[in-house]
């Protein structure tokens, strides 16, 4: 069998073990589905009537794609914490003295959590037309704007695998995600326009690729309204392409520096 073909095959074992943990593990699921439930009411209930939107759009629309956004990138949080606790465990020990791709342990557990964001997304989707959000454009748009989340969220996945492997104790990666991605996910457009924000962190919103992909998403579900000004900035212009660039520079960075921190433990 070629490298890539071994690659691929471990990953798929890999990636199986990681879901039958779930499985074993219903408390993850649990947690995983109610948080996003909870998260949508309280802020289309208790925030609904205090923001002020463009004429011909109800917060419900406006809302469900930057809760959506902010969960599936808080989800993806679990990659470095999962890894850390492997560490901790010495399970990584066990999986170094198997003739397998040491590529394969990290592809194994992304693409599983990839999977636990899948879950998140369709119980929020759920809840949201539950409370009034829908979707206005077609089923291949709809389509691209859940993919465009799961992809963004899938590159930070890999961001943070590097730092459960530097990092190595669960408690520390999520104290560390969660001083980094908090104010990244309320620092944009998710919850509220960007014409409240002051000026210099209005800019670092525009700029933000949280902000962007929740445009994109917004637009992708037909969560817009027409004939609104287009946004000065280039990013929330083009904000699929922008998202994607960032998706890809993301990838391109710390896909290699993942796996090469994961040889480096693992030959420890």
């Amino acid at each position: 069998m070629s490298s890539l073909g071994a690659t691929l095959s471990d990953s798929v074992v890999i990636t199986k073990r990681n879901l039958i943990k779930v499985k074993r593990v219903p408390d993850l699921i649990v947690f995983a589905t109610l948080s996003p439930i909870m998260f949508v009411l309280l802020c289309r209930y208790v925030f609904g009537g205090a923001i002020d939107l463009p004429p011909g759009i109800n917060y419900a629309e406006f809302l469900l794609p930057g809760i959506l956004a902010q969960t599936v990138v808080f989800g993806s949080t679990v990659t470095g914490a999962s890894i850390a606790e492997d560490l901790q465990k010495g399970l990584i020990d066990r999986f170094r003295s198997l003739p397998m791709s040491r590529a394969a342990v990290l592809i194994g557990r992304t693409v599983a959590d990839a999977g636990l964001n899948v879950i998140s997304i369709t119980v929020m989707a759920l809840t949201g037309l539950a409370v009034g959000w829908r979707i206005n454009s077609s089923v291949l748009e709809a389509a691209g704007g859940f993919l465009l989340l799961l992809v963004f969220a899938y590159a930070i996945s890999w961001l943070m695998a590097l730092v459960g492997l530097l990092v190595r104790t669960p408690e520390v990666v999520n104290n560390a995600s969660f001083m980094v991605i908090f104010p990244l996910t309320f620092a944009s457009n998710a919850f509220v326009p960007l014409e409240s924000f002051p000026s210099v962190l209005q800019t670092f919103a525009e700029w933000n690729p949280v902000s962007t992909v929740v445009q994109g998403a917004r637009e992708l579900f037909g969560n817009t309204v027409p004939g609104a000004p287009v946004p000065d900035a280039w990013p929330l212009q083009n904000p699929v392409l922008y998202t994607l660039l960032w998706t890809a520079i993301i990838l391109v960075v710390f896909v290699p520096l993942s796996v090469r921190a994961y040889r480096r433990t693992a030959s420890r």
